[in-house]
């Protein structure tokens, strides 16, 4: 499996006990969703490595873990800080109004019917999200929040922003 062909689920905080469980941080909108995981890809070495899922119990966005082989603290403490993937065909399905962040990748940004950008990722930076923008070679951090984004077209890869004043002068 490729990371292209993934997407990111969350990250390995810490171990729990002894015989192998983990602490997983799930960064997804709705963790929930991942309550019956039967298997997971764990990135090591820049590698992804599968991993079956014995157990999981989900509290909020912590995930706690049993994985298949993984039966002592040792193992466990091997894999803390590894991220997280799972292939994108089991991205839960959105509303047509919803969005991946995955998907503003590649989008171009317009202010005023003017293009003045083009994403280059999507940052989580404690706990905001944050658009990086190519602006005239230039690295711009947008917030994403429906104040400053107000329209966001998948089909058409293009967003409509309405940026704070200054924001691209920085």
């Amino acid at each position: 499996m490729r990371q292209d062909d993934c997407y990111r689920l969350g990250k390995v905080i810490k171990p729990h006990g002894i015989k192998g469980k983990i602490k997983i941080l799930l960064e997804v909108d709705r963790p929930d969703e991942y309550q019956n995981l039967a298997s997971v890809f764990l990135q090591q070495k820049e590698k992804l490595v599968p991993f079956f899922v014995e157990s999981i119990q989900i509290n909020s966005n912590i995930a706690l873990t049993k994985l298949e082989d993984i039966d002592s603290i040792e193992t466990a403490i091997e894999l803390v800080k590894s991220e997280i993937y799972l292939p994108l065909s089991l991205l839960p399905k959105l509303l047509e109004s919803e969005y991946y962040f995955h998907d503003l990748v590649d989008c171009e940004v317009f202010e005023n019917n003017q293009k003045i950008g083009t994403v280059k990722e999507v940052i989580n930076l404690n706990g905001n999200d944050l658009l990086s923008m190519d602006h005239n070679g230039k690295e711009v951090l947008i917030p994403i929040n429906d104040e400053i984004l107000p329209r966001v077209s998948i089909k058409e890869k293009r967003l409509e922003v309405m940026l704070p004043e200054g924001l691209l002068t920085l």
